[in-house]
């Protein structure tokens, strides 16, 4: 394939896109380079949207407001006054500066999957977030990654942003995957092979049968925790499955991006489907994996939900295996739909009431219980097994707390069985 210019550079998607998106025109950039870029969209929450909009004032400059999503999700509905304090500020400057893409928990939710279902992901796109799994848009074929407040509030001054442009790794995984098995048991088995510094300002690219079988919902999932190996990004190629989902959703013409046949790749990495068990990682890193089937630990807590797992994929997944049954005596099992839609869909679909008879509690969405602010706190000595993305010291309550990450599968079975169970074995 010639490129553009009639040169014979092959490049990578990562490559593709931030030359695509480069001010200076050039379009072709390699890993290495230092190159400003034109950012699509710049996304906010409640947590880092206030500072971020602190700074820009500060830079007195005009608002590119069409490029600016606000969304609270993180401690909303207001938790206590330090929230309810942040969230109406957030709200006072959406007002202020006319941001008309500003979501409130009624109409958005748990932010990345607002950004998907609202249209603003799509292919070739180069969106940056003030939060660190902005990289969950890749699944769609776009280069996305996370941000700093401060450098949020830039990109709102003057939609540009400079990138340091990452090398590539590979991961390629062939053959059919065993039941139960999902896209965040790829994802927590990769990480498991590779470690969290494995991916370190690398772009990470999926490929093979096993990633093109998967709904858009696991492959979310998979580019959610790309950030949990230290990755810039996660990208998985565009296909009929992504075109289908942003029919009569996506805002504006995208332009699907490819790598190159023969481009190069500073590593590549290959997977048998058939081989990866239903996967947990146990405290206190994403990369401390084992065969959920191999441990023995009893749980306090089992958690459906976060930008990670909180789709309906995931919720009909769990439900299919709690109907009829009960949550183990003294487990709390906490269900939290990702967004409105999620969350109205499960009401159709008769899911809420699954779980609910089941004896979980099922809330509308919010981050809180993910990050340890509220709606499923742990004590010290608490364990909890969680469809989140980390599993850090305190990372949901107390530093004595511990929380083992899994797919939804393994959380809804291990909610009736009261331990650490693989979906299988029930």
């Amino acid at each position: 394939m010639i490129g553009v210019g009639g040169s014979d550079f092959m490049a990578t998607i990562a490559e593709k896109i931030l030359g695509s998106k480069a001010i200076d025109g050039k379009k072709e950039v390699a890993a290495g380079e230092i190159v400003a870029c034109k950012i699509d969209y710049v996304m906010v929450n409640d947590v880092t949207g206030v500072p971020a909009f602190e700074v820009f004032e500060e830079l007195n400059h005009s608002m590119q407001r069409e490029r600016v999503v606000a969304i609270a999700d993180h401690y909303v509905p207001n938790k206590d006054l330090a929230s309810a304090k942040q969230a109406k500020a957030l709200q006072d400057y959406c007002i202020k500066y006319g941001i008309e893409n500003y979501y409130w928990p009624g109409d958005g939710g748990v932010c990345h999957q607002v950004m998907i279902e609202e249209g603003f992901a799509a292919p070739g796109r180069l969106i940056v977030g003030a939060d660190s799994h902005t990289c969950s848009y890749g699944a769609l074929g776009a280069f996305s990654t996370g941000i700093g407040s401060t450098e949020a509030a830039a990109v709102m001054a003057t939609g540009e942003l400079w990138f340091k442009v990452p090398e590539t790794q590979r991961f390629i995984v062939d053959g059919k995957l065993r039941r139960y098995v999902s896209g965040k048991d790829i994802i927590l088995h990769i990480l498991g092979d590779i470690g969290v510094s494995g991916s370190l300002y690398r772009a990470q690219e999926f490929y093979g049968s096993a990633i093109e079988s998967l709904p858009l919902a696991d492959r979310i999932t998979i580019c959610n925790m790309a950030i949990e190996a230290g990755a810039k990004a996660g990208i998985i190629p565009p296909d009929d499955k992504v075109f289908e989902y942003l029919k009569g959703r996506v805002r504006g013409d995208y332009t699907p991006v490819y790598a190159d046949k023969d481009a190069e790749y500073e590593d590549t990495f290959r997977y048998e489907a058939e081989k990866i068990p239903s996967t947990v990682a146990a405290p206190f890193l994403p990369d401390n994996t084992s065969p959920a089937r191999d441990l023995d630990v009893v749980i306090d807590q089992a958690y459906l939900g976060s930008c990670t797992n909180g789709r309906i994929e995931d919720l009909r997944i769990a439900a299919a295996i709690v109907k009829g049954r009960k949550v183990k005596r003294n487990v709390r099992m906490i269900v939290v739909p990702a967004t409105q839609q999620v969350y109205l869909q499960a009401i159709r679909e008769g899911l809420l009431e699954i779980f609910a008879s089941a004896g979980a509690f099922v809330s509308g969405p919010t981050c809180g219980a993910c990050l340890g602010g509220y709606m499923g706190v742990l004590d010290a000595g608490e364990v909890c097994v969680s469809s989140t993305n980390r599993n850090f010291v305190g990372r949901m309550g107390h530093k004595d707390s511990l929380v083992y990450l899994a797919s939804p599968a393994v959380v809804a079975a291990s909610a009736i069985a009261g331990k650490i169970t693989d979906p299988e074995d029930l």
